[in-house]
């Protein structure tokens, strides 16, 4: 058993613009976030840092040079209890080291690590100060390395002065300035989906509606649909599907038209050749008499099922767009050598004068609308009269006149000349033969399918009809 292959699921306008839009919105925040982090990290230790340095500015105030000569050094008469002033809880700890002259131990914690040296330029604090992040005793500490000069009696000299805080006051103050931040962000990004949510539910209701209006109309409904009350971007979408609608509405009447008129036309012939076997049968007229109108009879049924065939295979022409390139001088040779036979037999005068002419079209059509030109110029010409074809060409088109001499067409007639299988009876009262009416309007419609036109013009001498002029007028084709 053949299995169907699953049809891919797309997913709905909906989420995608839903996930468009709050995927974004959740990447900033996240982002926003973790520089928000760093910067208030980078405001504490602002903030920290001039503590820091305040420590730092008290020892120095305490450091005076003892001793003579060579032995010159610093001394600091500060206890550790002086910088509990500076401590803002118990939860940090201040540790410092005061260095001499030559980076001798003076006071403070030996096991401080060392300072860094030399220090950068410094553009916040005039003093010769340098902040950085170090560790101490297994703990992250914010360490401040301040050079301060010493003089005295005794001497002069460079003293560094160490001072280290552990990190749980910046870090809860960064915290801190998070949280406050986060859960002002929160109720936006909150607020941002409740109205993302709302918004596109909103937006996409039209499409929705459309979608409903659709699944409930009928199968032969193809009216178009309304674009009152549609938003702009739909209307592309709408008017795209109205007219192909309006195509699709086009292509069935015409398949009603062709199906009513087939039955329609070929009832008679069909309902005559019935008769005429069954005469023929019963032997109401000779077998020879009865095979010639029979023959007749289906002569006539076959041409006028060809012809039908043609009109609806003119109707596809309207739909296709690319038609190959076609030199149409080399049609109009070709059907005039096909019914050479028919213009020998009238002993017409024929001329032909045609020029290269290239058209975008199928073949078929273009022989079509020749040889049914052609075909009804030679019926309507009288035996040893003349008939002439020239093919020219413009910048612009190509255009196929046949000058026939026959007694051309009538005012009434000339109003319902192109429609089918309306002017049977009208051509028999103008002398214009008999048919079933459907080569005029072949040839209308292939023209119209072509981008082009047909005209027919009696032509006339001191108000005499002198023929019947019969011009296609197509556009030339660019390489």
């Amino acid at each position: 058993m053949k299995r169907t292959p699953a049809r891919s699921v797309l997913p709905s306008l909906r989420r995608v613009l839903l996930l468009g839009i709050l995927l974004p919105v959740f990447g900033f925040v996240l982002v926003n976030t973790v520089v928000l982090y760093r910067q208030a990290l980078a405001a504490a230790d602002t903030a920290y840092d001039r503590t820091l340095l305040a420590s730092a500015k008290s020892l120095s105030e305490q450091l005076q040079v003892a001793g003579v000569g060579d032995q010159v050094r610093v001394q600091s008469t500060l206890l550790y209890s002086a910088l509990e002033a500076f401590e803002a809880d118990n939860r940090s700890r201040i540790y410092y080291r005061v260095s001499g002259f030559n980076g001798e131990m003076v006071s403070g914690f030996d096991d401080l690590p060392a300072a860094r040296l030399p220090l950068p330029e410094q553009k916040i604090y005039a003093a010769l100060v340098h902040f950085y992040d170090d560790e101490y005793r297994g703990d992250p500490v914010r360490m401040a390395v301040l050079l301060q000069p010493v003089a005295g009696v005794a001497g002069q000299g460079m003293a560094t002065i160490q001072v280290a805080e552990t990190l749980e006051l910046r870090q809860t103050l960064a915290r801190q300035i998070l949280i406050d931040t986060l859960w002002r962000q929160a109720v936006l990004v909150i607020v941002i989906v409740l109205v993302v949510v709302v918004v596109v539910q909103r937006a996409t209701r039209p499409v929705r509606a459309l979608s409903h209006a659709l699944e409930a109309r009928s199968e032969n409904d193809l009216s178009p649909l309304p674009t009152d009350s549609a938003p702009r971007e739909l209307l592309p979408l709408i008017e795209a599907t109205n007219q192909h609608m309006q195509r699709l509405a086009q292509l069935l009447e015409h398949q009603k038209r062709f199906v009513r008129d087939t039955s329609h036309q070929l009832r008679t012939p069909l309902a005559v050749l019935k008769t005429q076997v069954q005469s023929a049968r019963r032997g109401d007229v000779a077998p020879q008499q009865a095979l010639e109108e029979i023959g007749h009879t289906v002569e006539r049924a076959t041409e006028l099922a060809n012809q039908m065939l043609a009109l609806a295979k003119v109707e596809q022409l309207r739909q296709e767009k690319d038609a190959p390139l076609i030199d149409w001088a080399t049609v109009v040779r070709t059907v005039s050598l096909d019914l050479s036979p028919l213009i020998a037999e009238r002993s017409l005068d024929f001329s032909l004068d045609v020029h290269a002419a290239p058209v975008r079209s199928h073949e078929w059509a273009l022989r079509e609308l020749s040889r049914n030109l052609l075909h009804n110029a030679i019926k309507n010409t009288p035996p040893d009269s003349r008939l002439a074809v020239a093919l020219v060409t413009d910048a612009q088109t190509a255009a196929l006149t046949i000058s026939d001499s026959g007694p051309g067409i009538s005012a009434t007639l000339r109003e319902r000349l192109f429609q089918p299988f309306a002017t049977d009876q009208q051509q028999r009262s103008d002398g214009l033969g008999s048919g079933s009416g459907l080569g005029l309007a072949i040839c209308h419609g292939i023209a119209l399918s072509l981008g082009g036109s047909i005209d027919l013009v009696n032509r006339e001498s001191h108000g005499k009809v002198q023929g019947l002029d019969a011009t296609v007028r197509l556009p030339i084709a660019r390489a």
